[in-house]
């Protein structure tokens, strides 16, 4: 995220790590819906420490002996943290879930409820975040930015953690959409990057970029499965398309879901200086419910934009998008042009992605500070709401800046 800018760019950051120690970021779902107490379906809360959702689903199926796809959830959460969520687990009773024992996973309670729980079911995350390695008594540098933040509302870009190590998912899943198959493994097998790869990686991905395929196969240090795969089935059937078909369908959806990220992320930037003003042309949202509606005149919306009843939205881009008129329109069709992608590229063969809209900025509540020192040295604390689906970590930047000196604002 080191070439997005920053909203609270006049104040400086209080720097430090986060997530130094799982204990350090705690987070908590809160529902959409509390379950009735009846129904097929048995809702629990667990707390995890240091284990991802599809771990802790696959230890509990494994406990209870059914399959793991048939226990839902609202949303991912990280791995190294201490997060508590709901999941839904058909054909048991109360009892059984919470008589299991499985280590580093606490139950705390279940209930019934008459459906699965899906992705979305989920009104907010509660975040406390502990920052270390700095100063305690900095934490009045926290106090202006965090007015701005939640007065004006925080960008709402998508973390860093959707792009991947190399940084670069989402010109895969440009690659994937567009249906160029060449591009899509050139930048899977192929261009060493330093920064990121080792030497062995460094040594593969050459070979591969000089078309060297059985010596790049031989070169390939282990733990590339998916690119083994793939590169091996380049070799025997000697079509890119073929070889792109080898990667899982979970994979080449995270790639597409990169791209509409990455696009999103351009154009909030783009608007970064102006994130709660309305222009005509704008699909704006209603914070209450999520229903969007295209601006007409602008001056008459924007006191309900001051109010933060409304703010203007991004493209989740795909073919059924609705897409802005005017000046929003030219910026998202800027951001489109990059990869370059349209709309329709989102309906190829078996890839139907509908798209859908997502607001510029999202209002933090209920924030709180805290600072101090314990056993492993000091720490200021940030707690706060968001909004299912927006990111902490963009939030906790805002406040640290540790790439600040990388950072230019266009301002309006």
């Amino acid at each position: 995220m080191q070439d997005l800018p920053y909203l609270t760019i006049d104040f400086p950051g209080i720097g430090g790590v986060i997530k130094a120690r799982p204990e350090d970021f705690f987070v908590q779902e809160i529902p959409l819906y509390e379950p009735s107490g009846e129904g097929e379906h048995v809702y629990v809360e667990i707390e995890k420490i240091n284990a991802t959702t599809y771990d802790a689903i696959n230890r509990i199926a494994g406990a209870l002996g059914i399959g793991s796809r048939d226990i839902g959830f609202a949303g991912m959460k990280d791995a190294r943290a201490v997060t508590r969520q709901t999941l839904s687990i058909p054909g048991v009773t109360e009892e059984q879930v919470m008589y299991l024992k499985i280590p580093d996973i606490k139950l705390l309670w279940a209930a019934r409820h008459g459906n699965k729980l899906r992705i979305g079911h989920l009104k907010s995350n509660r975040f406390a975040i502990k920052v270390r390695d700095v100063k305690p008594t900095d934490v009045i540098k926290l106090r202006a930015p965090l007015k701005i933040l939640s007065e004006r509302g925080m960008p709402n870009y998508f973390g860093e953690q959707r792009f991947g190590r190399r940084d670069n998912n989402d010109r895969l899943g440009a690659a994937y959409v567009r249906g160029d198959a060449k591009a899509l493994l050139a930048e899977l097998l192929g261009r060493p990057d330093p920064t990121v790869d080792d030497e062995a990686g460094m040594q593969f991905r050459a070979a591969f970029d000089r078309g060297e395929l059985q010596e790049a196969l031989k070169l390939m240090p282990p733990g590339h499965r998916m690119e083994f795969r793939v590169l091996k089935r380049l070799i025997q059937s000697e079509r890119p398309q073929a070889a792109v078909w080898a990667v899982d369908d979970k994979i080449r959806k995270l790639w597409v879901s990169a791209l509409q990220s990455r696009v999103f992320n351009t154009i909030v930037a783009k608007r970064i200086g102006s994130l709660g003003q309305v222009m005509n042309g704008d699909v704006a949202c209603k914070h209450e419910n999520g229903a969007s509606f295209t601006v007409e005149d602008a001056a008459v919306e924007q006191p309900r934009a001051d109010r933060f009843e409304i703010s203007p939205t991004g493209p989740l881009v795909g073919f059924r998008v609705t897409l802005p008129k005017g000046e929003p329109l030219a910026i998202e069709q800027a951001a489109f042009d990059a990869y370059p992608i349209s709309p329709n590229d989102f309906r190829n063969g078996s890839l139907k992605v509908k798209g859908d809209r997502r607001p510029l900025r999202v209002q933090p509540t209920d924030v709180e500070l805290e600072a101090g020192v314990d056993e492993h040295g000091s720490y200021i604390t940030v707690a706060f709401t968001l909004p299912a689906g927006c990111f902490a970590t963009v939030m906790m930047r805002e406040l640290m800046k540790n790439d600040r000196e990388e950072i230019t604002v266009e301002r309006p």
